[in-house]
């Protein structure tokens, strides 16, 4: 008996998707990898310890995998009753970032200060969101098709987040909140012709907020042309090219960069792809396109299983979680090649950060929860 508690953990493990967990953890590692080869240098020449950012990465991180073990430990029907909750204390954070609690950074107010730590509630939203999302649309799957009944509650509750994200001035964390749970309601049953009319509508909100915000507008007018103000708007993008560019197909060497060299702003957090091209080259980047192409592969291979197993609300939990991995790692590859504005949203698992490394080690969890529980039942075990 004691034998076979201290193999449990062993055994547990073996029973997961490994692809998905080993893609994962090589971001994860090549992440750490790229966060230290882009800030040692800036470190130094500012008198502090090279390996600050370091440090402060590996911390967040330690917290994210001991978090996410937690996680992992908890059945999707007890996520599922916490849900609505969850996504009302994440409405509560996002209101008290607009209270004196919330903490201005480069002009955007989207933390809180505890103690030397800072908090981003809008990176658990993006969880909470897909939590409530998914739950929603399973109480609601018998009239998916009656917009009144069905899509408008999830309209309101998506307009209150989004409301209260603009004051914050992110615009960024709002689409990618909006955009799976769009997803989801998709997936759940929402009638084609009525998913392209709001989809429609949606594009027409988001280029209202571009035209009606003059700092989003004088950003978009710079994504026509970033050369029109290489030292201006267009500095970001116009030095994420030139990094790319003199990557080439194999790179420069890792540590070899100049543009991380105080010329690329953020390039350990938005920007840290165009510092991988620079370094590993058009490989590099193909590496990790691949890989979270592949998560999100896997992602919609478990959900698909999910429905199979009559598990449709872990089967919308984990096609979410593809998209939301999918939408943001694919608006910081736009952004990074100069295909979309540039916005402030890191590259998932690998930029330098805190409470979304946190989020993303939790969300892989679940996804990882959900495809275990598939395979328990699969061999007639209860979960």
């Amino acid at each position: 008996m004691m034998l076979d508690v201290l193999d449990a953990p062993r055994r547990q493990t073996a029973e997961v998707d490994m692809v998905l967990l080993w893609s994962a953890l090589f971001l994860l590692a090549l992440g750490v990898v790229m966060v230290y080869s882009t800030t040692a240098y800036r470190n130094e020449t500012s008198g502090i310890s090279h390996a600050y950012h370091l440090v402060h990465h590996l911390t967040y991180l330690c917290i994210g995998l001991v978090v996410s073990a937690l996680a992992f430990q908890i059945r999707l029907t007890l996520w599922q009753s916490l849900a609505p909750w969850l996504f009302l204390l994440g409405v509560v954070l996002l209101i008290l970032v607009l209270t004196p609690l919330g903490t201005n950074i480069n002009g955007a107010q989207r933390w809180i200060r505890l103690g030397s730590l800072s908090v981003q509630p809008s990176e658990f939203v993006k969880l909470f969101a897909l939590l409530y999302a998914a739950d929603y649309t399973v109480r609601k799957i018998n009239i998916m098709h009656d917009l009144k009944r069905a899509f408008l509650p999830m309209a309101v509750s998506m307009s209150i987040v989004g409301c209260l994200l603009l004051l914050e001035s992110d615009f960024g964390a709002f689409v990618v909140i909006v955009l799976p749970a769009m997803g989801i309601l998709f997936l759940g049953g929402l009638r084609a012709r009525l998913f392209a009319v709001l989809t429609a509508l949606l594009l027409l909100s988001f280029s209202l907020m571009i035209a009606l915000s003059a700092y989003r507008l004088a950003r978009f007018r710079v994504f026509l042309d970033p050369w029109q103000e290489p030292l201006g708007g267009g500095y970001q993008v116009t030095h994420a090219w030139m990094a790319l560019g003199r990557g080439g197909w194999l790179g420069v060497g890792l540590g070899q960069s100049i543009e991380k060299k105080l010329y690329l702003p953020e390039a350990h957090t938005d920007f840290l792809l165009a510092i991988i091209g620079e370094e590993l080259g058009f490989v590099g980047i193909l590496v990790v396109v691949a890989l979270f192409a592949l998560i999100v592969r896997r992602a919609f291979a478990i959900g698909r299983q999910c429905v199979q197993l009559e598990l449709f609300y872990s089967a919308l939990v984990a096609m979410g979680i593809g998209i939301w991995i999918g939408v943001q790692g694919g608006i910081n590859l736009g952004v990074n090649v100069g295909l979309l504005p540039t916005k402030g949203l890191p590259l998932p698992l690998m930029s330098y950060g805190g409470t979304g490394l946190v989020v993303n080690c939790v969300a892989f969890a679940i996804l990882l929860r959900v495809d275990w529980e598939n395979r328990q039942l699969m061999r007639g075990r209860q979960v």
